[in-house]
């Protein structure tokens, strides 16, 4: 089968790009010429330049493919970045649903995020596929342009416009996940130089379970539907505890009160207008302190989704981690 992977480069996007080759198939990567692809040195696929933010370079890029997996996107929580996001998570994925229909390629398959989906307020809720969005009101930069985005997609596929399914992973842990720009402070747990956990709570997947996940949607999912990839729902708390248990180092120990957590926060945003890096923004601040805890019964029953225990996906990340030499 003939592919292609935008966003090919990254964490996420390289472990796809070698399932896809290690299936058997033409596998294009679309990556930007300065892009650092060092992840698929020695992967059998074949690069094509371009960027989701240039429909011309997707129009030639998209040519006979039968199925495009669309995974570039930009995570970030700083309101400096939201122009940045807005074009390429909003704007982008305009261009590759348009680019799709034109080029009639026959199935996309759209990694959104559970931010597109919003987040708990308290530990008693658990979101699924039919939650409605319910964090507007906080106007947060990566989840509103995920959320936009998907409708982007939701839309077409109701249009029959094109065939698309719609991937929903929670935090992706495995080999290599230490390099993404947001898991600095994990980083710094597994280091023993962090001695501070929020109040909130996540879910925990293993990349190897979210790569199959996504294959087992292109071949299996619905159309136009939504599918969640998410593990175990545990406290930050207890998610630092498993990093550091597995780094050898102590565990942070205070609790960072939630009213304090937002004066950094705002104070970081300050200083992100005058051109300066503070510890953290507003919105780390406010989701940090929510609860990403999801259900994936629906990915379980209609794509055969069976995540591995949390526990040793932080061990494939802390054992990278220390293979390379990060935790000295």
């Amino acid at each position: 089968m003939k592919v292609l992977v935008t966003g090919a480069n990254g964490f996420l996007g390289s472990w796809v790009t070698k399932a896809l080759v290690d299936e058997g198939h033409e596998v294009h990567a679309l990556v930007r010429r300065n892009s650092d692809v060092t992840e698929l040195q020695g992967v059998a696929c074949q690069f094509v330049y371009g960027d989701v933010t240039d429909i011309l370079s997707l129009l030639e890029a998209f040519k006979g493919m039968d199925t495009v997996f669309h995974l570039a996107g930009v995570i970030a929580y700083k309101k400096s970045e939201r122009a940045l996001m807005e074009k390429v998570n909003v704007q982008g994925t305009e261009n590759v649903v348009q680019v799709c229909r034109e080029c009639k390629v026959r199935r996309l398959v759209h990694l959104s995020s559970v931010v597109a989906i919003g987040a708990g307020k308290s530990s008693e809720e658990v979101l699924n596929e039919q939650s409605e969005f319910n964090v507007h009101d906080l106007d947060l930069g990566y989840f509103e342009t995920k959320h936009k985005a998907e409708l982007i997609v939701k839309t077409a596929c109701d249009k029959n416009e094109i065939d698309a399914v719609i991937i929903n992973p929670t935090t992706i842990y495995g080999f290599g996940d230490a390099k993404k720009g947001s898991r600095k402070i994990q980083l710094k747990v597994a280091q023993g130089r962090f001695n501070f956990y929020p109040i909130g709570g996540v879910n925990i997947v293993a990349v190897e379970d979210v790569v199959q996940g996504i294959l087992n949607a292109w071949k299996k999912g619905k159309k136009g539907e939504r599918y969640i990839l998410s593990g175990e729902n545990i406290l930050i708390k207890d998610l630092f505890n498993m990093i550091a248990t597995e780094a050898g180092v102590k565990p942070p120990a205070h609790c960072l009160p939630t009213p304090l957590l937002h004066i950094i926060g705002g104070v970081g945003d300050v200083l992100d207008k005058v051109g300066l890096k503070g510890p953290l923004s507003s919105e780390n601040a406010w989701t940090s302190s929510m609860y990403h805890w999801f259900d994936s019964s629906k990915a379980r029953k209609e794509l055969d989704f069976k995540p591995r225990p949390s526990k040793e996906a932080i061990h494939n990340s802390v054992q990278w981690m220390k293979d390379q030499g990060l935790l000295s």
